[in-house]
């Protein structure tokens, strides 16, 4: 079985692969992808899709959230290489939009 840290090097791998055009990731567990995309942070992901970069304090006016609070969830997606910070120091989530597909098919013994 692999570790939690082996599964977010993949979460951080498959969002950096943009040139592909999309990206993939597996989490080990139900418990594990519903622990690293909270609603809360999904919220966030909507509101970046396609924005380009922003302020800590733009995305909380997005979510209509405390900044304080959207900091943390922010610096965990960026933990967990969701979200990253950009050139200018903002953070940003280069995708359009994105997808969650989600499967109990147990992988081959």
């Amino acid at each position: 079985m692999r570790t939690e840290d082996e599964v977010f090097a993949d979460v951080r791998g498959a969002f950096e692969c943009v040139e592909k055009g999309y990206a993939e990731s597996s989490f080990i567990s139900s418990d594990l992808l519903w622990r690293v995309l909270t609603g809360k942070r999904w919220d966030i992901l909507t509101a970046m899709a396609g924005a380009g970069e922003m302020s800590i304090r733009e995305v909380a006016r997005k979510v209509d959230r405390d900044v304080k609070a959207v900091h943390g969830d922010v610096t965990g997606l960026i933990r967990n290489g969701i979200v990253r910070r950009g050139d200018s120091g903002k953070v940003i989530f280069p995708y359009d939009y994105f997808e969650l597909r989600v499967s109990n098919r147990r992988a081959a013994a």
